[in-house]
């Protein structure tokens, strides 16, 4: 099996991270494009982020369960926004992940350790890594601690724009927004996502992201800017 290099082990342990059998964390950090770059057995982060999606989504919903008494809409309102890929990226990004993702040569060129996808992915892959490590209150704990600044503030408190948009649409007696893609750029591995969302006899707006749901997002919040 290969060894992790040196360097992503010390940032492994370094945010926290506690390394025993490198394995996991190998995989962890290992996108698919890899295989074929590498050695034949490298295996990719796809099952450890399965098994990291749900302890992140479980850890995020006791915290909010215990930290008040808010309706169960809600919840389910902060819990989407605090365990979306949007988030994990960015949270990758603030760790310095990006430049310990094994990627294969055409994935890295193509801006593959910039994809909001991928740094989701490998972010939700390293917490399965750590649940397997060291257990489920150790992955609980980093969670928190990864994640205090995006907990304690404002991250999914506010309406989602769609909610909002769809609302405004209804209250103004306007036709339900439509959202169509108007254009899918870049390969699979670091895709691009531009949608248009239109409201009859009012207007429509226009965003891009690195996934469809974003791109959504982005042109609900666009569209009410402009028009709400």
């Amino acid at each position: 099996m290969t060894a992790l290099e040196p360097s992503a082990r010390a940032w492994l342990e370094a945010q926290g991270f506690h390394v025993a059998n490198e394995a996991p964390w190998l995989e962890a950090l290992t996108h698919g494009s890899f295989n074929g770059s590498g050695p034949a057995d490298a295996a990719d982060y796809q099952r450890l982020e399965f098994l990291g999606d749900r302890v992140l989504g479980l850890s995020v919903a006791a915290w909010l369960f215990r930290a008040g008494d808010a309706p169960e809409g809600r919840l389910s309102q902060r819990l989407n926004a605090l365990v979306s890929g949007a988030t994990c990226a960015r949270i990758a990004r603030t760790i310095g992940l990006p430049q310990h993702i094994r990627l294969g040569k055409q994935a890295r060129d193509d801006g593959g350790a910039d994809s909001d996808k991928i740094l989701g992915d490998v972010m939700e892959a390293l917490i399965g890594a750590c649940f397997i490590e060291n257990g489920f209150d150790a992955a609980q704990a980093l969670i928190y601690r990864l994640w205090a600044k995006e907990l304690e503030g404002d991250v999914g408190k506010a309406k989602h724009p769609k909610s909002a948009l769809q609302e405004w649409a209804a209250g103004n007696r306007r036709a339900a927004p439509l959202y169509e893609v108007t254009d899918r750029s870049g390969p699979d591995h670091a895709a691009r996502f531009t949608v248009r969302v239109t409201v009859r006899n009012v207007g429509d707006a226009t965003a891009t992201a690195t996934s469809k749901s974003e791109a959504e997002r982005l042109a609900a919040k666009a569209f009410l800017e402009r028009f709400g």
